[in-house]
């Protein structure tokens, strides 16, 4: 997939003109403000550190090489020229480079207006075009928020890892979810 390439347009339930599309370089700087917004919140993700400008150069440098070369699907949310959600799918390799582990972060200030949902819709079209047939993700099991978009777009849990993450001071499970993709 081309740098920049519009994947839809569409007006979230808040009335604000998003466009999906595929990242590009002048991203880095809206990536990482997105990034860090999530982890400044304590958002529910299985990164807690704040990434610096250079790393995420080194990210999207990947990124870009990677959904150039159809290896990994990427779908930037723009909105009013900021981008307000990310998601990307990275296939995996070998036996099993049918299925993709999805991420997703949405901005605070967009949640709850149908951005997730239709970011999540556009990964799987994407990721069927490049051969994943089962997505894959983790998820922290007390964000309620995220379980109940996953399970709205066809995600079903299938496992539960007891104390997976170790976050201040405790102990906390994360859900394994997947969906079939099938061409």
């Amino acid at each position: 997939m081309r740098e920049g390439t519009i994947y839809r347009e569409f007006v979230d339930r808040k009335d604000r003109h998003v466009t999906l599309r595929a990242p590009r370089w002048s991203d880095n700087d809206g990536l990482l403000a997105l990034f860090n917004g999530v982890v400044d919140e304590g958002g529910d993700i299985l990164i807690g550190t704040r990434s610096t400008r250079e790393s995420e150069l080194d990210f999207v440098s990947r990124l870009l090489t990677n959904v150039e070369k159809d290896r990994t699907v990427s779908v930037v949310a723009e909105s009013g020229g900021e981008v307000v959600g990310h998601v990307d799918v990275w296939r995996g390799s070998g036996f099993s480079d049918h299925v993709g582990t999805l991420g997703i972060l949405v901005a605070t200030s967009h949640r709850d207006a149908g951005i997730g949902w239709e970011l999540m819709m556009e990964a799987e079209v994407q990721a069927r075009r490049i051969g994943v047939e089962i997505m894959k993700l983790e998820v922290y099991a007390r964000n309620a928020r995220a379980f109940h978009l996953y399970e709205s777009v066809g995600y079903m849990t299938v496992g539960r890892l007891s104390r997976n993450i170790k976050r201040d001071g405790g102990y906390l499970d994360t859900l394994i979810m997947v969906k079939n993709v099938p061409r």
